[in-house]
């Protein structure tokens, strides 16, 4: 993000970090306007201290924006506060707060999964008594599926209310159990309108791929993303984004097919897309994307890029326990998918699994056909193994 800012022209580019300066490499630090240090930069009032430092060292400050999911409020925040352009603090806590954000959508008629914010055990009862099981727990202002989990039945309500004890200053979402295939929708809107979309397909859910370690996760992004069967989700998605409030900027949307055709909104993110879902977007264009959303968030324009290729990534988890003691089956992979592959992070010889459903590394694969990355995906997710031990 920060070397995307700094290869764009006219741009004079401040940071505000946890991180020192020196995390940086040379010849990028070198190019910075001015760099802060903040203890927390999600905290809001050291957040806008720095950017007020930064003000007064850059002789003023066009833009204030970030990748990072727990900060797109606090920028709000900061924006609001010295007027600087850009989302406001309202809609940001509309994408940020899930129990918010679903009740916005229902009350603009965009279809999302039945939900309740929990701030009783009582309440957590009755919202099942109506919705039946499973239904999924989550807190209401997560990321990434972490600390989600989904129960089946009144014993695993029961147990989760003992360990996870709501109140209402710290409430639980709890919501209904959307079934079917799982994708994201990933957009572009210029001033309040959608000018450009991306999807992919998601090999099983997140969900499902933290429930059984054993599973290998995979993410295809098609060619044929204009395809007329993909009209109900860009029309949904649209309107999501306007009753959310989406002005410039790029979107994360997560979403269902449910078995009767049909879709459903999970939710959305007023940032990129995570779990590389940036580099696929990327190597589908031939473009770095990276650059594009920075071009967005700095000058407001977007240039439609021709989809060259299907991509797809496998994530590689280990299997068993402890860390990481061999990979098996590489030889298999680099002859029959060699010329596929334009991406790869293996995993290494004693490294920690991450207990997330990205896993320990990823092998991101493209062709012009669809059905060819597909394939190739499934045949490698059998063929290599991240053993641990």
């Amino acid at each position: 993000m920060i070397e995307a800012a700094l290869s764009l022209p006219g741009v004079h580019l401040g940071v505000v970090s946890q991180d020192p300066l020196e995390r940086l490499p040379a010849d990028v630090a070198s190019r910075l306007g001015a760099h802060w240090r903040v203890q927390d930069v999600t905290d809001t009032t050291q957040l806008s201290a720095a950017v007020t430092q930064l003000r007064a060292r850059l002789g003023g400050i066009d833009r204030l924006f970030g990748a990072f999911e727990q900060l797109q409020v606090p920028l709000a925040e900061v924006r609001a506060l010295l007027d600087i352009p850009g989302m406001r603090p309202d809609a940001a806590r509309r994408f940020r707060d899930k129990a918010l954000m679903k009740e916005t959508l229902r009350a603009a008629g965009v279809p999302v999964a039945r939900h309740a914010l929990v701030t009783h055990a009582d309440d957590a009862w009755t919202f099942v008594r109506a919705v039946g099981y499973p239904v999924v727990a989550k807190p209401p202002a997560g990321a990434g599926a972490r600390n989600t989990e989904r129960l089946g039945d009144d014993a695993a309500l029961a147990r989760w209310l003992e360990e996870q004890p709501v109140s209402p200053e710290r409430p639980l979402l709890l919501e209904e159990f959307l079934t079917g295939r799982e994708h994201s929708l990933e957009t572009v809107s210029i001033n309040g309108r959608a000018v450009w979309h991306s999807l992919t397909h998601y090999d099983p859910t997140p969900l499902e791929v933290l429930e059984q370690p054993w599973i290998q996760w995979c993410v295809v992004l098609p060619r044929e993303v204009d395809d007329p069967r993909y009209d109900d989700i860009r029309a949904v998605g649209a309107k999501a984004l306007r009753a959310l409030g989406m002005d410039t900027g790029v979107s994360h949307c997560e979403w269902f097919r449910r078995a009767d055709g049909t879709v459903a909104i999970s939710e959305i993110a007023a940032r990129p897309p995570g779990a590389q879902i940036t580099t696929l977007i990327s190597r589908a264009h031939d473009i770095d994307f990276v650059r594009a959303w920075v071009t967005v968030q700095l000058f407001g324009t977007f240039e439609i890029p021709e989809r060259k290729y299907a991509v797809g990534a496998a994530y590689l988890r280990g299997q068993g326990r402890g860390v990481v003691t061999s990979l098996e089956g590489l030889d298999v992979v680099a002859r029959e998918f060699g010329s596929l592959i334009t991406d790869y992070r293996l995993p290494s010889q004693g490294q920690s699994p991450s207990g997330s459903y990205e896993g320990e590394g990823f092998i991101i694969l493209r062709h012009p056909e669809t059905d060819v990355v597909v394939r190739a995906l499934r045949r490698l997710i059998s063929t290599l193994r991240v053993r641990l031990g």
